[in-house]
């Protein structure tokens, strides 16, 4: 009997996964600032193996009291705002879209506690086209911003910078 459930739990998962298969996360981590950080950020690559573009609508997370997605706007003069993107990020057909710090990100407000190293947050994408992926982020506070792709400086949590 054992063997059947296992059976058919490995029937469901293939079944399951089948929906969202040309989405894929690539080298997802979150962060906070600190123990006692009120906001976090998760960034990966999310790549669309598939021939039509998809857009990544959404996230949710039990982590946080809200969860949207955002980036930064050059507001000039050497100043950067945080603001929510509403109509989500365009993962175009056969490439990538890279969330990372001090681009666009997922952003976790209202921290329901904090976000240890070596922790995995559980996070929801919701694209337009694949629908719900559910993404088992691990959370490491000690990784260096990337050089070369974009990710040269920091990222802050908070909407008043």
């Amino acid at each position: 009997m054992k063997s059947n459930a296992v059976l058919a739990g490995a029937a469901l998962a293939v079944f399951s996964t089948a929906a969202f298969a040309e989405i894929a996360v690539v080298d997802p981590y979150a962060r906070a600032a600190g123990k006692s950080a009120k906001a976090g950020a998760a960034f990966m690559v999310i790549e669309n193996t598939g021939s039509e573009d998809d857009r990544l609508i959404g996230a949710a997370s039990d982590i946080a009291k809200r969860v949207e997605l955002h980036t930064h706007k050059d507001m000039g003069e050497g100043v950067m705002k945080m603001m929510e993107v509403e109509e989500g990020f365009v993962i175009p057909a056969g490439g990538t879209h890279m969330l990372k710090r001090g681009g666009d990100h997922v952003m976790f407000m209202g921290l329901n506690g904090p976000m240890e190293q070596g922790a995995t947050v559980k996070v929801t994408l919701t694209f337009e086209k694949a629908g719900e992926v559910v993404v088992g982020i691990p959370v490491d506070l000690e990784r260096k911003p990337m050089t070369g792709m974009g990710e040269g400086h920091g990222h802050k949590h908070g909407h008043d910078n």
